[in-house]
Formats: C-alpha cells, structure tokens, sequence
C-alpha cells in the first residue's frame, strides 16, 4: 500500500508538471493510475477529477502571470466549456472510435503551430502581419471570431477526445495571442482547470471517482502544478517549445500506430 501511495504520488508530480508546461499530463497519471489496477473508464473518470489539483497548483504559481488578463481568460473559458459540452454530446452520438483515426494529425498540427508559432522571423514575421490586420476594423472582427471559434473547436475536441488538449490549446493560443510564452502557458492552465472541473462534477453524478487516489496523486500534481510555471519562467523558451512539440509528435506517432495497425 505504501508504494502504491509513493508511485502514485511521483506519478502526480511528473504529471503536474507535464500539466502545468506542455498540457500532457494524461502520459503519466492516466498510465499510472492503470498500472495500479483501475480499468480505463475508471481511471479516466479518476485522472481528470485528480489533474484538478494541477490547474490548482497552476493558477496558483501563475497570478503573475494572469494579472490583467482576467476579463480575457474568463472568456476564453466560457468558449471552451460550450465547445467541450458540444463535444461531450457529439461523444454520445458518435463514439471516439468512429474517428480515432483523425486524431494523431490533430496533434501533429499543434505541434506544428508551436514550432511555427515560435520561430523570429523580423518584421515579416506571421505576428507583425496578424496585428497589422487587427488595424483594420473588418479584419479585426474576422481575425476574433476565427480564433473564438478556434477556441471552441479545440474545447469541442477536448471534451470528444481528450488527447492531448493541453497541447491544442496551448498552440492554437500561440498563433492567436501576442503575450509571453508564460502568459499564454497561464491562460492554458485557467482553460484546462475550468474543463476538469466541469467534467469532474459530472462524473460525481454520473459515474464513480476513486477519492483516495484523487488525494493521493492530487498532492503530487498540486506540486507538479505550481512548479510547472516557474520552470517556464526561466527556461528558454525557444527549447521549451521544441521539447513539446517533440513530445506531441512521439505521441501522434503512437496515436496513429494504435489507430491503423492495431
């Protein structure tokens, strides 16, 4: 019992901190929590009621970094969330199978967008020409209804599929936001707390938690959480980036092996 409490812990730790950086943290705790003995239902329901202490420990670590950007995130919140019911609904009519296949390119496309999203390519870069555009007060209405829709089209995604979120938000974020990479890392862990949340009371009318390795591995992941923003402070971030998106790519490689060859 001891080590199952000290594996779920680390895994919570690990987790956290892929939560808090890269959006992955389902690589480490949905896993753990299988190896432990939970069936895949049961640790799914169980994995997102316990990343709720990521986002916690996220927020948290982040203030800083959300200070004048409340009235933006609560938005960006409330769009996912109707994207994420919509999915959840689709979920219900069209079971993920019907279109695993799909999902690896999904993922490889955010990865694609946070290399490109991160590249300095001077004054023709694809930043100066998006705020060049904002001038423009048609072009402005255009460029924020598509990245509100983005938005919940990512927030539709995540509460259909689930793989992988984090990461879709935190590229699509990069293309569309002009702020810091830490302040764009803060509002993805706002959106991701919101969705666990939501999807966590659901699953208390709906379905069964695991509590006691909620708090176990929750402790780990508060900790993984709060330490997550502070290593995005002071890592370079061009290298922080490219360890991501070579993190989404193994997994839509992974993806894809388990949807065509299986």
């Amino acid at each position: 019992m001891l080590g199952t409490i000290i594996f779920l812990f680390l895994a919570g730790v690990a987790a956290g901190l892929l939560a808090s950086t890269a959006g992955l943290a389902s690589v480490a705790s949905y896993p753990a929590l299988l190896a432990v003995g939970l069936p895949p239902v049961l640790a799914n329901v169980t994995n997102t009621a316990a990343l709720i202490f990521s986002g916690l420990g996220a927020i948290t670590s982040s203030i800083k970094e959300l200070r004048g950007h409340w009235r933006q995130v609560s938005l960006f919140v409330a769009l996912s969330l109707f994207g994420s019911v919509g999915g959840s609904w689709l979920l219900l009519a069209a079971p993920a199978e019907s279109f695993e296949k799909v999902v690896p390119f999904f993922i490889l496309i955010a990865a694609l967008m946070l290399l490109i999203s991160g590249r300095e390519t001077g004054s023709s870069s694809s930043k100066d020409a998006l705020k060049a555009a904002r001038q423009h007060p048609l072009k402005r209405f255009l460029i924020l209804l598509a990245s509100y829709l983005g938005i919940v089209l990512v927030g539709a995604y995540t509460g259909y599929f689930g793989a992988a979120g984090g990461v879709l938000f935190l590229a699509f974020l990069s293309v569309i936001l002009d702020d810091d990479f830490a302040v764009v890392n803060a509002i993805k862990n706002v959106i991701a707390f919101a969705g666990n949340f939501v999807a966590t009371v659901i699953f208390i009318f709906r379905s069964h938690i695991v509590w006691h390795f909620v708090l176990v591995m929750g402790i780990g992941l508060f900790i993984g959480g709060y330490l997550g923003p502070v290593i995005v402070r002071h890592v370079n971030i061009k290298l922080l980036r490219s360890l991501i998106a070579l993190a989404a790519i193994v997994l839509a490689i992974d993806l894809f092996v388990k949807a065509y060859f299986k």
